[in-house]
């Protein structure tokens, strides 16, 4: 098995690198997308016992690496193409958020006895984090009291669903638009949608408009580290969590006609995120689940599941579209940062803040559900 934390970068960055040329040259994997090609491929590598399940590398990727993608991605993003989806967006993260309450009570009624007299706790943890994302689950965990058992193998579970589930919300769109007739999300649909400019947006993710010269990676090389570097300050001294500090610095810095003028910044940001969901997707090891304990990975998976029943069909009877309710999806599963991922990695440009919008929500209520939830279910089950 490859271990050094630089030979998984290779593998990781030969694993996007083979997505985007499948992509390119075969219409099946044209209408999969890479994001999702990179998923899977990387999950077969890691199942295969060739890259590690573990590794520096996946958290290098899963922190500055990501959170530069973001930053560039945002560059190219025009204020004025999310008025449009901002109330649909947040009527779409509302159903998931009573999909996730709905799945978190049945998984916790089906497998109270084979997990035991915490399973209100983990109840409560899981409706916080698949309302708005891991960083509710520590929170709730603490305040709960978890034992460390159980709330290191919730972490481990959780970790593998949410990146089964980012793959899940990169296909419905496509499967779903396919089998009702309609056009399939991804690139074919990115021509159509503006990112603020005479190009469209699959020209902005996938190759840059004009030669990218030496001032342009300079410029975006100060303009993401600056970035990154304020927000971890600010975030360090307020309340606030960074991602909304770094989304705010970079909307701001957008406007900016010399940074906007800088070319390059969504066809890198897209990359920095196609490498990380591979990295997510590496990390996703089939035998973990044994390691976990099939009944807490069956918990995560109920929660999931429900969620994933309620957000889709339930939006699609009133009335919203498959676009907005995956990236909602994602801002309750996985937060803002996979929000955009989906969003950027699909090309649905005027979903990235409102999708940022909601998961930044998911962090203020989340925790609020998710102790409501706990609550009720430890005087309907006990413990």
């Amino acid at each position: 098995m490859i271990s050094s934390p630089l030979a998984v970068l290779f593998v990781l960055a030969t694993v996007v690198l083979t997505a985007v040329w499948l992509e390119a040259r075969y219409r099946t994997f044209r209408s999969l997308g890479a994001a999702l090609v990179s998923i899977l491929l990387a999950m077969l590598l890691s199942n295969l016992g060739l890259i590690p399940g573990t590794s520096p590398a996946y958290d290098f990727l899963a922190g500055p690496a990501v959170s530069a993608g973001i930053v560039l991605i945002l560059l190219a993003v025009d204020l004025r193409t999310v008025v449009q989806a901002g109330p649909r967006m947040l009527g779409a993260f509302a159903v998931g958020a009573v999909g996730t309450a709905a799945g978190a009570v049945t998984a916790a009624l089906l497998l109270a006895g084979a997990i035991g007299p915490e399973t209100w706790k983990l109840a409560g943890q899981y409706t916080a984090t698949y309302t708005g994302g891991g960083a509710n689950f520590a929170a709730v965990g603490a305040a709960l009291e978890t034992s460390g058992e159980l709330f290191a193998a919730g972490i481990a579970a959780d970790v593998i669903v949410t990146a089964i589930w980012m793959a899940t919300c990169l296909a419905v769109p496509v499967l779903w638009g396919r089998g009702r007739g309609g056009a399939v999300p991804g690139l074919e649909e990115q021509t159509q949608e503006p990112v603020g400019s005479a190009d469209a947006l699959d020209r902005r993710l996938y190759a840059t408009v004009g030669t990218v010269a030496l001032k342009d990676i300079g410029g975006l090389m100060v303009v993401v580290l600056g970035t990154l570097w304020v927000a971890e300050l600010l975030a360090a001294r307020t309340p606030l969590p960074g991602v909304l500090w770094l989304t705010t610095i970079a909307l701001l810095l957008a406007q900016v006609p010399h940074v906007k003028a800088l070319r390059g910044a969504a066809v890198f940001g897209n990359y920095l995120v196609l490498w990380f969901l591979a990295s997510n997707g590496a990390s996703s090891v089939i035998a973990n689940i044994v390691a976990v304990g099939p009944p807490i990975f069956y918990f995560a998976l109920v929660t999931v599941g429900i969620h994933g029943l309620v957000i889709f069909v339930g939006g699609r009877l009133v009335g919203l579209d498959l676009k907005t309710l995956a990236v909602a999806s994602q801002a309750n599963v996985g937060g803002p940062a996979s929000a955009m991922a989906l969003a950027s990695a699909r090309g649905y440009t005027d979903r990235l803040l409102p999708g940022v919008a909601v998961g930044l929500l998911g962090y203020a209520v989340g925790n609020y559900i998710g102790f409501a939830v706990a609550s009720v279910m430890r005087g309907v089950i006990g413990g």
